[in-house]
C-alpha cells in the first residue's frame, strides 16, 4: 500500500515550505507507585510552546545504549509460504509475502510474544496489513504463528480497516492481566487509531475507534496513528498506570499530542482553547525537523515519564548530517505532574539507519522503534527496518 512514509516523500517539497510558514503557530498550539494509580501533585496543562523547547544533552535519565544484534538481524523477514483466507476478500492470500515490521512487544509467562504489522502484495494498494504474531524464549529467535491475529474481516470495523489494513500496534498489559492493543486503521483515505483487547495475545477483541465517543465524535474522522499509552516497569511487565486518576497515552504522527482515558477503550483528546493540545513537535534543523511519532509505550521513571519517539528529518531545513527523509529514534522526559511540559529531550538520535536493510526496502533510510521489553536482566528494542523486516537491539543494564 501507500505507506505515509511514502506519501510524505512524495509531497516532501510542498511540506517543506509548509513546515517554515506554519511552524510557529503550530508550536504555540502547542518515588513509589500502586498497582493502578501514580499520584502526583495535580497541575494545570502548561504551555504547549514546548513542542519547540530547545535541545539538551542524553543524561542519566535515558535508556541505553542500545546495541543492535548484527549477528542475527534482521530477526524476522517476508514470507511467502504462509497463507490465510481473507474473508473480506473471500480468496486464500499469502498475508506476509510483501514485508513485515512495525512490531510491538510483550512477555508472557517468560516468553517474548512480538505483534507485527504484515502486508500481502495484492488489492488496490498493492498491499492489505494484518497484524501476526512470533513467539521466542530468548528475545532473539522467534517462531511464528501461521496466521494473522487481528486483521479486516466482515465487521463493525470493515468501513475502517479495508483496504488498507490494521497497522502499527503497540501493546500494554492491564493490573488486571489483559492486554491492550492500540493499532491503526486504514481505509484507503484517513488512518484512525483503534483499540483492540486479548486475555492471551492470540485472540482479540476489537472495540472500535480509541477518539469515536470524544467531544460528541468532533475527532472521530481526524487522522491519528500510534497510541503510546504510559506505563510502569513491574519485573518483565509493562504495565499500564494512572496519573492522578486517569490514564495517559501519547499519540500523532506529526506533533506529539495527548489523550486521557478512564478503562484504556475509550480515549479523550487533551484540548487547549478546543483544539488538540501539544506536548512537543518537530524542531527546525535538527535530526526530528520534520516530524515526531511515538515509539513503544511510554514508561514512568524515577525521573519522569520516559518516551522513546520516532522521527524524520526534513529534505532541507533539517540536519546536514543525515540524507534527507530519514527516520532515526530520539529521547524525550516529561513531568508527570503535567504530561504536556518537557524537562529533557536528546540533542540527537540514539538510532538511526546505517546497515544495508535499514537503508534500502519498501521505504528506504528507517529505524522505526515499536516494541520494548525487559528479559532476563536485558532490555530488547524492536523495531522496523525500512519499512521491510524487523530487527532487535539490546541493552544490558550494569
Amino acid at each position: 500500500m501507500l505507506t505515509l512514509r511514502t506519501f510524505i516523500r512524495l509531497n516532501n517539497a510542498l511540506l517543506c515550505l509548509t513546515f517554515f510558514v506554519l511552524s510557529t503557530s503550530c508550536n504555540q498550539k502547542s518515588a513509589k507507585q500502586s498497582d493502578s494509580d501514580t499520584k502526583v501533585a495535580s497541575t494545570p496543562p502548561g504551555s504547549v510552546t514546548e513542542s519547540n523547547h530547545p535541545a539538551t544533552a542524553a543524561e542519566n535519565w535515558t535508556l541505553g545504549p542500545f546495541q543492535k544484534q548484527d549477528a542475527i538481524n534482521p530477526i524476522l523477514g517476508p514470507d511467502s509460504t504462509t497463507q490465510f483466507y481473507c474473508p473480506v476478500r473471500r480468496a486464500t492470500v499469502k498475508w506476509e509475502e510483501k514485508d513485515v515490521f512495525n512490531p510491538a512487544a510483550v512477555v508472557r509467562n517468560g516468553k517474548v510474544y512480538l505483534l507485527y504489522r504484515a502486508e500481502d502484495k495484492i488489492g488496490k494498494f498493492a498491499g492489505t496489513s494484518r497484524i501476526g504474531l512470533a513467539i521466542s524464549d530468548d528475545g532473539l529467535n522467534f517462531k511464528r504463528m501461521p496466521k494473522p491475529v487481528l486483521y479486516p474481516d466482515n465487521d463493525f470495523m470493515k468501513k475502517y480497516e479495508w483496504e488498507g489494513g490494521c497497522e502499527d500496534p503497540r501493546v500494554v498489559e492491564t493490573p488486571e492481566g489483559t492486554y491492550v492493543m492500540t493499532y491503526t486503521t486504514y481505509d484507503g483515505k484517513t488512518a484512525r487509531l483503534c483499540v483492540a483487547t486479548s486475555p492471551d495475545l492470540q485472540t482479540w477483541k476489537k472495540h472500535g475507534l480509541a477518539f469515536e465517543k470524544a467531544y460528541q465524535g468532533k475527532y472521530k474522522d481526524t487522522w491519528s496513528k500510534s497510541g503510546a499509552i504510559i506505563c510502569r516497569q513491574k519485573g518483565s511487565q509493562i504495565m499500564a498506570t494512572k496519573i492522578n486518576g486517569k490514564y495517559w497515552m501519547y499519540w500523532g504522527d506529526t506533533d506529539m499530542f495527548m489523550a486521557t482515558s478512564d478503562d484504556l477503550l475509550n480515549w479523550t483528546p487533551v484540548e487547549e482553547k478546543e483544539k488538540l493540545a501539544v506536548a512537543f513537535g518537530p524542531r527546525p534543523g535538527q535530526f526530528d525537523s520534520r516530524l515526531v511519532e511515538s515509539g513503544p509505550p511510554a514508561m514512568l521513571t524515577e525521573a519522569g515519564i520516559l518516551l522513546i519517539y520516532n522521527s524524520m528529518n526534513l529534505d532541507k531545513g533539517g540536519t546536514p548530517a543525515l540524507p534527507p527523509g530519514t527516520y532515526t529514534a530520539g529521547q524525550i522526559l516529561l513531568d508527570p505532574k503535567n504530561p504536556a511540559k518537557v524537562l529533557q529531550r536528546t540533542a540527537s538520535y540514539f538510532m538511526k539507519p546505517e546497515k544495508e536493510y535499514e537503508i534500502t526496502g519498501q521505504v528506504g533510510n528507517v529505524c522505526f522503534l515499536e516494541g520494548l521489553v525487559y528479559l532476563q536482566d536485558k532490555w530488547f528494542l524492536y523495531y522496523g527496518t525500512a519499512d521491510s523486516k524487523i530487527a532487535v537491539a539490546m541493552h544490558k543494564p550494569e
